[in-house]
């Protein structure tokens, strides 16, 4: 049986970690580098990386960061924002990433999906998506639509839709991310987490909402997600990656061991 990935979330500003709810509110949470490397010897097993202005602020992502954390953990990390063409792809995975996301670019320029995964193999390419309800089933038959820019911009899409698209388009991961759960900690989007994980061959990742370790096993469960990504529960200490990973197992869920630095 697969295990289930557990992978905590960096939002970074101005080099800062962020948090916030709804993309709204963010408070400084600390140094990036740091927090990953804390998470990585605390046996997470993935990490993501994301520049949340970099794409607003027209400039690329933050290059020295993502070689600084490469420097600083030894599991596969991602890492999105400032990503405008293969270029930045380019550099990005040179710097040490294994995987880059594209969310409101992939949307204003499908082709990018299809060209970074014949320059650097469909496993590098991570799809974000952030989902909004929306009740006009005939616009969006799944009752969800794909927003851009941080919830500022809807884009008319369905999100099974886009994400069968971008399946299509050679893209190796599917992380969905709903708005309407992002930041409050009372479990993850399921019905549109199972609708996309259900529609498409390529592992989907849930996000926004993880508020304990019970969220996560519905997520598996109840969502069909492969991985899920967590923020504030490990943020705030409440949590502990060994802690998730332990409720998970006791209640039957596959997780991976504890690599060796933090057994």
């Amino acid at each position: 049986m697969l295990t289930r990935r557990i992978i905590p979330c960096l939002d970074v500003i101005n080099r800062r970690v962020t948090k916030g709810v709804k993309f709204q509110n963010n408070v400084d949470l600390g140094d990036p580098v740091e927090m990953a490397e804390r998470y990585y010897h605390a046996g997470c097993d993935e990490l993501v990386v994301y520049d949340i202005t970099a794409s607003a602020e027209r400039r690329p992502i933050d290059i020295q960061m993502v070689r600084e954390v490469a420097r600083v953990v030894r599991i596969p990390f991602a890492v999105g924002g400032g990503l405008a063409n293969l270029e930045d792809m380019s550099r990005a995975l040179l710097a040490g990433a294994e995987k880059v996301s594209v969310n409101s670019l992939a949307v204003l320029t499908p082709g990018i999906i299809s060209d970074g995964a014949r320059a650097f193999g469909a496993q590098c390419i991570v799809l974000g998506m952030d989902p909004v309800a929306n009740p006009d089933r005939e616009r969006f038959p799944s009752g969800y639509e794909v927003t851009t820019r941080g919830f500022r911009e809807r884009t008319g899409r369905d999100a099974v839709a886009w994400a069968q698209e971008a399946e299509s388009r050679g893209v190796g991961e599917i992380v969905v991310n709903s708005v309407d759960a992002d930041g409050t900690r009372r479990g993850f989007q399921l019905d549109i987490t199972r609708l996309i994980a259900d529609a498409v061959r390529v592992p989907v990742v849930a996000s926004g909402g993880a508020g304990c370790p019970r969220h996560l096993r519905e997520a598996f469960e109840d969502g069909h997600a492969d991985a899920a990504i967590v923020a504030g529960m490990l943020h705030s200490g409440e949590y502990t990656i060994a802690r998730i990973k332990q409720e998970l197992a006791a209640a039957g869920v596959p997780v991976r061991r504890m690599h060796a630095t933090a057994e």
